[in-house]
């Protein structure tokens, strides 16, 4: 992205009420950023959902002058980002309709076809949180995922340490901008991080930790990865918006149990019983709901279906091998096949037994 374009998405950022689902849709019509502030006042409003206050707040001029500010900053210190049409961003967070148009990063960050899993819980961990914790990424550790966190006090911290000690990578969702550290004892955590993964925030360099952006924080942590775990948390809490969050995504989320008399562990037991999350024992639980148990045996005989699939089926059930299990409008978007067609195709593989459908209108092989 040239310097103009990203100068033309920090304004959009910039601008009030265009949040990211507005933003990437002024992008996806207009073109490009640059061009929504190409565009005259009457052209704007025959944008479906575009009414007088957006354009006025598009055409206003003091958004801009913010965004050059940021952009200096950008420029002045080296700063990295991924665009959310780029191939670095990450491909899971692409396919939710919320998720930033721009993120930050910082650090050795390399996620392409990576298994990822996102970590989160309470501040308050205890032995019996921080144990299950180190174990579990220690038994993950052969199936080489990325851990995501937040970067916060008790799970999130628990989880970024047993990365490192495992040699996992691992990626901390800031809350605010680049230019702060929260918690600031944390500090000395961030060049272990850095060396072993990095940051991700889609907040300017200036912004501070404020209560609102953790719970904007919140999506990337769930968007990113293949699956949520709660580790512990009370009846109320932050890991549990995250949690709603990737259920919303058709994301898979687990919970680790615990005594109905234990505070931190209300929360996990309440999402566990109403149907919110997998029970959560040992790292087989996720190892196998996730397929990552699958042998490679097993890949090369699914590869021998190929044999039976057109050019359209082989391009769906590779998609699928590298994606996992993904919405139907999602398969459809990246593969370019038209929904109406798509709908009978898969059905076709689903009766040759190379697919099979689930709840919420997923598929995978």
């Amino acid at each position: 992205m040239n310097i103009d374009e990203l100068l033309a998405v920090l304004r959009l950022q910039a601008t009030p009420k265009i949040g990211d689902v507005m933003a990437k849709k002024l992008i996806s019509t207009l073109g490009s950023a640059k061009n929504v502030f190409k565009e005259t006042k009457s052209s704007l409003l025959k944008i479906d959902g575009i009414g007088e206050l957006l354009v006025k707040n598009l055409l206003d001029t003091s958004p801009l002058k913010k965004a050059e500010r940021e952009l200096q900053f950008i420029e002045k210190n080296n700063i990295d980002y991924t665009y959310f049409l780029d191939d670095s961003y990450p491909d899971k967070l692409k396919h939710c309709i919320d998720s930033p148009i721009l993120l930050f990063t910082d650090g050795n960050i390399n996620i392409k076809n990576q298994k990822i899993i996102s970590i989160v819980g309470t501040r308050n961990i205890t032995a019996y949180g921080r144990d299950f914790c180190n174990e579990l990424i220690e038994d993950l550790a052969k199936h080489n995922p990325v851990i995501v966190s937040g970067f916060a006090y008790g799970v999130d911290i628990c989880a970024h340490k047993a990365a490192i000690k495992n040699n996992l990578q691992t990626i901390g969702v800031f809350a605010h901008g680049l230019d702060e550290i929260y918690p600031k004892v944390h500090k000395k955590h961030m060049r272990d991080v850095i060396e072993n993964g990095g940051f991700f925030t889609e907040f300017w360099h200036d912004e501070k930790p404020l209560r609102e952006n953790f719970l904007k924080r919140n999506r990337v942590v769930a968007g990113m990865s293949e699956a949520t775990i709660v580790i512990e948390s009370a009846a109320k809490g932050g890991s549990l918006v995250t949690a709603d969050i990737a259920n919303s995504y058709n994301k898979d989320v687990f919970a680790l149990p615990g005594r109905v008399t234990d505070v931190f562990s209300k929360g996990c037991n309440n999402l566990i019983k109403n149907n919110q999350a997998h029970l959560l024992n040992s790292s087989e639980d996720i190892v196998k709901m996730l397929n990552w148990d699958i042998q490679k045996k097993e890949t090369v005989k699914q590869t021998q279906l190929f044999i039976q699939l057109n050019e359209t089926e082989q391009k769906i059930h590779t998609y699928l091998q590298q994606n996992g299990k993904q919405l139907l409008d999602v398969i459809a978007m990246d593969c370019k096949i038209p929904t109406y067609q798509l709908s009978s195709i898969l059905l076709q593989m689903e009766l040759k037994g190379c697919i099979k459908p689930l709840p919420g209108k997923l598929f995978e092989i």
